[in-house]
């Protein structure tokens, strides 16, 4: 009779009860479950079973040996009490894998060392010998801190049981084959499944790993590799042993190929690489792969003539990068109503990114179940398509369709006579639906503004993608050009903040004048539209004239300035890369740079240092709300500094000069009378200024006309 092994396979977080299942099956009654994996007693062979076949568990250690740590000093001495030479040969090279933390250990590869010093203390002492530590080692020894008590163990896997061996080409997005296996299982792929299709398939690992499980085979034949290899406790023949009945049972399992696995991809290299693997599985003759558009995906059986439901599951994209969320969401409402619509009597599973994107779906789950794709939380629901699947209704759809609708007709027509392609389309018209829609000649821009605190985030995430949801099936634009973006209170560099980047850029055109925007990768497009009369104004009285342009970011006005005749423009901005911009946007227009200066630098530091001897006809004002960056001298807010800031700029205006001044303080108020002390006089030019597009919404901005008053 063996003796009795002491192990502790471990898994990823959500995966325990189902890697305790999967124990109980392989005959191992000794389990008990707790977090990260399971602890179980078991026989030699059965050891080598669970390595062979867990399809759940990252790695099976072997307990060698625990002892309470008080200081760091105590761990090579505990460590060396442990009969290395009884574990691996001198000759052998080995690794430590440490985790956990002690107020004497800071960092695992301080830990690791201490562990090590143990184990070669121990070889030198019994043999006169000491074994080499290896990054491709013989033999991987794993060691684990937590609350005082280290406990040490041999690594029986060698390597993550995730490494299957069949997969050796990967998709972008890969989703490891532990996590692919117990989504099957969730889904309830056994023995007797007959039909599995994938609609996302990428490189088939959902649906090979259900083959494998429906197939009886077992996930480790593919490995060549056992960190049990070079252990002194390894039995050759009893390993042989346990493959062989493994390699029998799927060969008397694939004998009879009754079921079939349906893989579709968009991408025909993705659907190449999963053809491979599965031919290295020896399963190619029970998998069909095809290329296919999910949204337009087709039944690969009729339901009606199986003798169970057969099982549609996928892992579609999450929408990682900025932007690419809208396109996400209307791909999972057009899933889900295909699905509705085709493939009536099927069980269905999808694992997602979020709740939010299964409710676009629009269908009723079973269950639900979190599971972490690595370090990313996911959420696997099953739906059963045997049964009538309601769609659910929103009270407010119409309300929502009808103002989007009424709002385009009237606004297209208007942009269209006024000579712009980039407008404001919706300003969180209906409060429930807080955003604000832009459009840019073929795109969609939708900034969602912080919800208010009573509103439960969920709540307000699912009113962002309803209103999303409705622009796409209302409006004549797609989902590749709508984008989103988050806008909230920002302070400082916040607001020029580059995101992931996407490329979405467009030319738009304005009053005969073009600008590059980019719709995806900054939180600010490059255009402020509701300051377009502003420009405009500009440009009417620039003819001839000396201009500055402060604050400039990416030189809108500045081009309307130099369109309307200006004999100079001077813009100045702190960020080398809206300069840069604003010279793209002189180029795009056919001005020459040469006769103008784009100058970086904080524009008050640098009004501050001017000699009033350099003196411009037109000045345009246009300073964040406020700002803090770290590259300012000092923090800027509009309503406090607004009477210094023109103070300074008037020192640079001609007598007969004039500020065009703007913000976009909601409350914003003029101090007056403290513009008079400085014998400064300002017009109030709001209503005017705000353009058809932007009269719903009260107090988007302020502009002045601003002169001496000597």
């Amino acid at each position: 009779m063996s003796a009795t092994l002491q192990l502790f396979a471990t898994c990823a977080k959500g995966l325990e009860p189902l890697l305790f299942d999967e124990l109980n099956q392989l005959g191992i009654t000794q389990v008990r479950q707790t977090a990260g994996g399971c602890w179980f007693d078991c026989s030699l062979e059965q050891a080598y079973q669970v390595c062979l076949w867990t399809r759940l568990a990252n790695r099976v250690l072997l307990k060698l040996g625990e002892c309470f740590v008080k200081q760091a000093q105590d761990i090579p001495l505990a460590v060396a009490q442990t009969e290395w030479e009884q574990v691996f040969a001198p000759e052998d090279t080995f690794l430590i894998d440490f985790s956990g933390r002690h107020p004497d250990i800071r960092h695992t590869q301080f830990g690791a060392q201490l562990v090590k010093d143990g184990i070669v203390d121990r070889f030198r002492e019994q043999l006169n010998q000491r074994p080499s530590v290896s990054k491709e080692p013989d033999v991987r020894i794993n060691a684990h801190l937590q609350k005082d008590k280290l406990t040490w163990y041999l690594d029986l896997a060698g390597e993550s049981l995730h490494k299957r061996g069949y997969r050796q080409q990967q998709g972008a997005a890969p989703l490891r084959e532990t996590l692919a296996a117990a989504v099957v299982i969730r889904a309830g792929v056994d023995t007797t499944t007959e039909v599995v299709m994938d609609p996302f398939c990428g490189s088939g690992t959902l649906l090979l790993e259900a083959a494998m499980i429906r197939y009886q085979l077992a996930p480790g034949l593919q490995r060549s590799y056992w960190g049990f290899q070079a252990w002194m406790g390894h039995q050759h023949s009893l390993w042989l042993q346990v493959r062989e009945q493994a390699e029998q049972r799927f060969a008397e399992a694939i004998a009879e190929p009754s079921a079939r696995f349906y893989g579709r991809d968009n991408d025909p290299r993705m659907l190449g690489i999963a053809r491979q693997n599965a031919e290295r599985l020896g399963l190619s003759h029970v998998c069909d792969w095809q290329v296919g558009d999910a949204e337009h995906a087709e039944p690969a059986v009729n339901a009606a003539e199986q003798h169970t439901a057969p099982l549609l599951i996928c892992n579609p994209p999450y929408g990682e990068r900025l932007g690419e969320e809208v396109e996400t969401l209307l791909l999972y409402r057009r899933f889900g109503q295909q699905l509705r619509q085709q493939f009536s009597g099927w069980q269905v599973a999808v694992l997602a990114g979020d709740e939010t994107l299964l409710k676009r779906l629009k269908l009723r789950s079973q269950r639900k179940y979190k599971l972490f794709n690595g370090a990313i939380e996911t959420l696997l629901a099953t739906y059963d398509l045997t049964v009538e699947q309601p769609e659910f209704t929103q009270t407010q759809s119409n309300d929502l369709a009808n103002r989007l609708r009424k709002n385009y007709q009237k606004l297209e027509k208007w942009a269209a006579k006024e000579g712009v392609n980039a407008w404001r389309l919706y300003d969180a018209d209906l409060p429930e639906y807080n955003a604000a829609v832009d459009v840019y000649d073929d795109c969609i821009v939708i900034q969602e503004y912080a919800a208010p605190k009573d509103i439960p985030p969920a709540v307000a995430k699912d009113r962002l993608w309803f209103l999303i949801d409705t622009l796409a099936s209302e409006l004549p634009f797609k989902a590749e050009n709508m984008t989103l973006k988050v806008r909230q209170r920002q302070a400082g560099k916040q607001q020029y903040q580059k995101q992931t980047p996407r490329g979405l850029v467009r030319i738009v055109h304005e009053y005969g004048v073009q600008f590059e925007v980019n719709l995806s990768d900054y939180l600010d497009t490059g255009l402020f539209l509701d300051h377009r009369w502003a420009r405009r104004e500009l440009g009417k009285i620039s003819a001839d004239k000396s201009v500055l342009n402060l604050f400039a970011y990416t030189c809108s006005a500045s081009v309307h300035a130099a369109m309307g005749g200006a004999k100079e423009v001077v813009s100045v901005d702190l960020s080398k890369t809206y300069l840069a911009w604003g010279e793209r946007n002189f180029h795009l227009n056919k001005l020459n740079t040469r006769a103008h200066q784009f100058i970086q630098a904080d524009c008050i530091t640098w009004l501050r240092e001017q000699r009033p001897q350099q003196r411009y006809d037109v000045i345009f004002l246009d300073p964040p709300t406020f700002s803090n960056s770290k590259r300012m001298d000092d923090v800027l807010d509009v309503q406090r500094d607004h009477v210094q800031l023109l103070k300074l700029a008037a020192r640079l205006l001609k007598d007969d000069g004039v500020i065009l001044f703007s913000n976009n303080k909601r409350k914003f108020k003029l101090d007056n009378e403290a513009l008079a002390e400085a014998f400064l006089v300002a017009e109030d030019l709001t209503k005017r200024s705000i353009s058809a597009d932007f009269e719903r919404h009260k107090g988007i901005h302020h502009l002045f006309k601003v002169r001496h008053s000597g």
